[in-house]
């Protein structure tokens, strides 16, 4: 008679092998995938508008296109929206406004997806996508990069009126993390520091060094912690206690990033990349932090939203030709028409 503890042992380990490994270990698998009409032009922003299905894709030449996420098909292409470069979607407002590339800043309604404005802002370079400071009710746009400076344009949330504007001696600075309290926390990407600001004034409060080009920058009110995200040679997951610019965490993440979730229903945080990856991070705590694992996408699929309903994550990339580099070091881009796909990720839940 064979030993009972051999049998025993020999049949777990033969479990092991024919029993699927636990979905969990995916993190998120490819839900969908949507080709929509496009020309040679790139894109920036993709945002998802709160309370709603939608998500607006700034397509550059190709303008602003409202896409529903839970039919998987084209709403509407915003009017006047060609050069789209960043959108802040405020349906408390019945608002959403578009920084573009050539300057200026397109506002149109939520509720119709009719063009309101499109008013002139910035003379020497496009806009970078705003934010909203609730505790002023006014709105924040950050001129693109210039040699030495760059300059944020404050207008009134509800009306898109110009308040004023206020430049940095910084040569690029991109949007700020709000607390909703009274600051605003301003990355200064190629000085390596985050600027604290009075968000009524713009006034200097303090400035944290943080040892690498930050690029990304959320506040997240239930953990009392800004997160942000670093873009260079050793891009890099950052934790940092609001209070004292404290450092509590450091983790590695994909090259190329652009987007930045936070999924507060599963404890993640989630950054994509140009380089084709998805890097999640567990959350145990306000100082607890884990790599989980690296999920692929598609190379140029660095920008990326989140649905807050389920945790599903929107993508977006097409196929492209690079040509080689040239002797000044410029390198031409071209985008194969029609390639434009979203991409929606599932969480693997248990």
């Amino acid at each position: 008679m064979p030993n009972l503890k051999f049998v025993i042992v020999l049949a777990s380990v033969c479990l092991a092998f024919t029993l699927p490994v636990h979905s969990r270990e995916l993190l998120y698998r490819l839900d969908s995938t949507t080709t929509l009409p496009s020309t040679d032009t790139g894109w920036d922003y993709i945002k998802m508008e709160p309370g709603s299905s939608r998500i607006y894709l700034a397509r550059d030449e190709d303008a602003l296109t409202v896409f529903d996420v839970d039919t998987l098909k084209v709403v509407a292409t915003v009017g006047n929206s060609a050069g789209a470069n960043g959108p802040l979607l405020l349906p408390q407002y019945d608002r959403g406004y578009v920084a573009m590339t050539d300057g200026s800043l397109l506002s149109f309604s939520l509720d119709t997806l009719e063009p309101i404005a499109r008013a002139p802002l910035s003379t020497t370079g496009g806009l970078n996508s705003g934010v909203l400071d609730p505790a002023t009710a006014r709105i924040h746009f950050i001129e693109g990069a210039r040699p030495q400076e760059s300059t944020w344009f404050t207008l009134d949330a509800a009306t898109g009126k110009l308040l004023g504007s206020k430049t940095f001696p910084f040569r690029k600075m991109d949007d700020p993390a709000v607390d909703g309290k009274g600051r605003l926390f301003a990355p200064a990407r190629h000085d390596d520091m985050i600027l604290v600001l009075d968000s009524k004034t713009l006034e200097e409060a303090s400035r944290w060094r943080v040892g690498c080009h930050v690029s990304k920058v959320r506040y997240q009110d239930s953990m009392r912690r800004l997160l942000a995200a670093c873009v260079g040679d050793t891009p890099m997951f950052l934790a940092i206690d609001p209070a004292n610019g404290r450092i509590i965490a450091r983790l590695p993440i994909g090259k190329g990033l652009d987007g930045f979730v936070i999924d507060e229903k599963r404890h993640r945080i989630v950054i994509s990349a140009d380089d084709g990856t998805l890097t999640v991070i567990g959350q145990k705590g306000p100082d607890d932090y884990a790599l989980l694992g690296t999920v692929s996408t598609r190379p140029g699929a660095r920008m990326m939203t989140i649905d807050p309903r389920d945790g599903r994550l929107f993508a977006v990339s097409a196929d492209y030709t690079v040509r080689p580099v040239q002797a000044d070091g410029s390198q031409s881009r071209t985008y194969h028409p029609d390639s434009f796909v979203v991409l929606a990720y599932r969480p693997d839940d248990p």
